[in-house]
């Protein structure tokens, strides 16, 4: 579109609009001046001499009339492309704003896209570290069962006669070696009257290099001959030396129970 501007000392460009406009403009007015040039008495028919020769007359208001109507569609012409310009700027100005608009509103879909996405990672985040702490937690506490579990089944016993008996048949019976507390209990009392550290020096073992030993007078041969794996190698240990005989006793006599005298 040819743009409206004016420059100082210069006549503005005329438009096609405006020529067309102007053009029928002075066709009117010939039109016109012709039609005032014929007198209202003449006849309508003349000769080509009559015409040729007669003069044509026309008043300085009809000039002033034609001028005015001439500046008037001029003005009309410049009314309506000042319009036009006016509705197109308009128009320009309202796509601009749309699509600023449009990119403002872009803009904020994006950023509130990123505000969630990276809501959603602290929160996952969140979730994974709470079900680590849940899992060492469900660990710790399984592992802090466990070791109470293992201290309480480990059982202990008393360090006297009655806790090495004890102690002696839960090995025995580990091994499958058979024998009662009271059987035990009867022989021990009857070779060594319940001290671990007696040592027969006078019978036929002793006169042999080979002293009966502990709590069930037991040789040195026959407690390596008939140790229990689990117990000490010390011939002088009650539990041992109780272990040692009674898996003797069972080897020859059945059980510790069977035995009711020196054997």
């Amino acid at each position: 579109m040819p743009k409206n501007t004016r420059t100082p000392g210069r006549i503005r460009t005329l438009t096609k609009t405006h020529k067309i406009a102007i053009a029928g403009v002075a066709t009117l007015g010939a039109a016109a001046v012709a039609f005032t040039a014929v007198p209202s008495n003449a006849s309508t028919t003349t000769s080509e001499a009559a015409v040729s020769s007669a003069k044509v007359a026309y008043s300085s208001e009809q000039l002033t009339g034609l001028q005015s109507g001439v500046a008037d569609q001029l003005a009309g012409v410049s009314l309506q492309g000042k319009a036009i310009e006016a509705q197109q700027k308009a128009q320009a100005e309202a796509a601009a704003k749309k699509k600023a608009a449009a990119a403002a509103a872009a803009k904020k879909k994006a950023a509130a896209e990123a505000a969630a996405k990276k809501r959603a990672a602290a929160i996952a985040a969140a979730k994974k570290k709470a079900a680590e702490a849940r899992k060492a937690k469900e660990a710790a506490s399984r592992a802090a069962k466990r070791a109470a579990i293992k201290k309480a089944a480990k059982k202990t016993y008393a360090n006297n006669l009655d806790g090495w008996i004890r102690e002696s048949l839960d090995v025995m019976k580990k091994h499958g070696i058979p024998g009662s507390y009271n059987g035990i209990h009867r022989n021990i009392m009857r070779e060594s009257s319940g001290n671990p550290n007696a040592i027969n020096n006078w019978d036929i073992n002793a006169i042999n290099g080979i002293p009966s030993k502990g709590l069930l007078q037991v040789i040195p041969p026959t407690f390596q001959a008939y140790h229990v794996p689990g117990t000490s190698w010390n011939i002088y240990d009650p539990v041992a030396n109780i272990t040692a005989a009674c898996n003797y006793a069972a080897d020859r006599y059945g059980s510790m129970d069977n035995v009711n005298s020196a054997y």
